[in-house]
């Protein structure tokens, strides 16, 4: 079955950067769109960036756009987030989420969270 499995989250300066990975298995590959999401205690869940696995278009958020860059390895079945000149606003929880529809990788779904079927279980990064 589908799983999806963050990791490169911790503690960075203001200004510095940091990568997160996305390690995604039991999928078909090709065809998906994969997305970034980060969620604070008492806020909705924020949609970041999306990449079509099958093509690479990706689609950013307003607030990130031009700091983070979304970026996959098909070889490793992996996605990325580099994130750089992070703020203290970018703490958050970090999830990875993939849906098999890829219709929906559009910046019109950026902040549409409930069309992804698979999420991975976050990974912190906290920013001071």
């Amino acid at each position: 079955h589908v799983q999806l499995v963050e990791s490169g989250g911790g503690s960075v300066q203001v200004g510095g950067s940091l990568r997160l990975s996305c390690v995604l298995s039991g999928y078909t590959g090709g065809g998906n769109c994969a997305g970034w999401f980060r969620q604070t205690p008492g806020k909705e869940r924020e949609g970041l960036a999306l990449i079509y696995t099958g093509g690479g278009s990706s689609y950013y958020a307003d607030s990130v756009r031009g700091r983070f860059t979304v970026s996959q390895d098909r070889n490793k079945n992996t996605i990325y987030l580099a994130m750089s000149r992070m703020m203290p606003e970018d703490t958050a929880m970090y999830y990875c989420a993939l849906t098999t529809r890829s219709q929906y990788c559009s910046s019109s779904y950026l902040n549409a969270p409930r069309v992804y079927n698979y999420w991975g279980q976050g990974t912190q990064v906290t920013v001071s």
